[in-house]
């Protein structure tokens, strides 16, 4: 008899309906915080997966005189600008500007907050360690337009600080072109990037240690363990997931700047006709293509190579880190 009550329709709508209702009644008991997260999703649902479509004018000849219909009437050329960019004259030099700013941020960029990170944990006078971490972190509000300024008032020619000084002491005879001379674009982007954005990252490497079990460090302190010890064996494998998060991040986002994600800004202020050659890169060529030259198809076209390209990275390194450390971002 009881197991003819449960397969019962009528209990089976029942109980159904009573789950609805404590739903509703769960979600009229929430409507605040619940019109925060539709109104998140509704702005993501917009400005995030709506203009996905725009991916259509990297295969279409379209034009903007066409509007937003065009992307969808436009006829179809299939990879005819992937191929007008891979034989244009710019296309070796472009990628590998694009490449080597990108390592290079990565590869000094993203130790930097760990170790900043550890030496702050390291600090025993509270009021110091608060100051300095509020003056490193400071920087990352700034915009980059206003650094370009803070650049330019410094490392400019003959006006620049840097080189008034160093000709005023007689280290140099003539000004140094830190703004004009291409080898030194790519020291002064990650210079100037690790400069902006070390203390911001340097706050999420701080909570990852701050959720360290302190009975750890005692046990370690216990047996004998010095500082350095305790840091190799303790602190680093316990925020070894935070350090292989962030990696896979900035490996997603590694054309883009990596952890800093500068790229564009650093290349289009602080690149010019005379450090071209080494200033150039995919966002700023698709930038002056699209915008500059009207031809949204092909800077579509190199945008979308740069996406695939990301999206094969992100998912590559957390395939890769889940196989050798167990962490991953999903």
């Amino acid at each position: 008899m009881s197991a003819e009550l449960k397969q019962s329709p009528l209990i089976t709508a029942s109980s159904q309906s009573a789950s609805s209702g404590s739903v509703w009644r769960r979600l009229k008991k929430e409507k605040y915080p619940q019109i925060f997260v539709w109104i998140g999703i509704l702005l993501l649902v917009i400005f995030h997966f709506l203009p996905l479509f725009g991916i259509l004018m990297a295969f279409k000849d379209y034009s903007v005189t066409d509007g937003i219909r065009g992307i969808f009437t436009s006829p179809w050329v299939g990879f005819k600008y992937f191929e007008e960019f891979y034989n244009d004259y710019q296309f070796h030099n472009i990628v590998r500007n694009t490449l080597a700013l990108s390592l290079l941020k990565l590869v000094f960029t993203f130790p930097v907050p760990i170790l900043f990170a550890l030496m702050l944990n390291e600090v025993r006078i509270h009021w110091f360690k608060r100051a300095v971490q509020t003056v490193s972190y400071l920087p990352h509000f700034i915009s980059w337009v206003v650094v370009y300024g803070f650049i330019v008032v410094f490392l400019s020619g003959e006006s620049g600080m840097v080189n008034h000084f160093l000709m005023s002491v007689g280290i140099i005879d003539e000004p140094i072109g830190f703004l004009t001379n291409p080898d030194h674009f790519w020291g002064l982007a990650v210079g100037s990037a690790i400069w902006k954005e070390m203390g911001w990252w340097t706050i999420i490497f701080l909570a990852a240690v701050s959720g360290i079990d302190p009975s750890l460090y005692e046990a370690a302190q216990i047996d004998g363990a010095g500082r350095l010890s305790r840091i190799w064996h303790v602190t680093l494998p316990g925020i070894k997931g935070t350090i292989v998060v962030v990696l896979i991040l900035a490996l997603g986002s590694l054309l883009g700047g990596g952890l800093v994600g500068s790229n564009f800004e650093q290349a289009f202020l602080l690149g010019n006709p005379l450090n071209a050659d080494k200033s150039e890169i995919l966002q700023t060529y698709a930038f002056r293509m699209g915008l500059a030259q009207g031809r949204y198809s092909f800077a579509t076209a190199i945008d979308l190579i740069q996406s695939v390209i990301s999206i094969v990275l992100i998912l590559s390194s957390n395939f890769i880190a889940k196989k050798t450390t167990q962490s991953g971002l999903f």
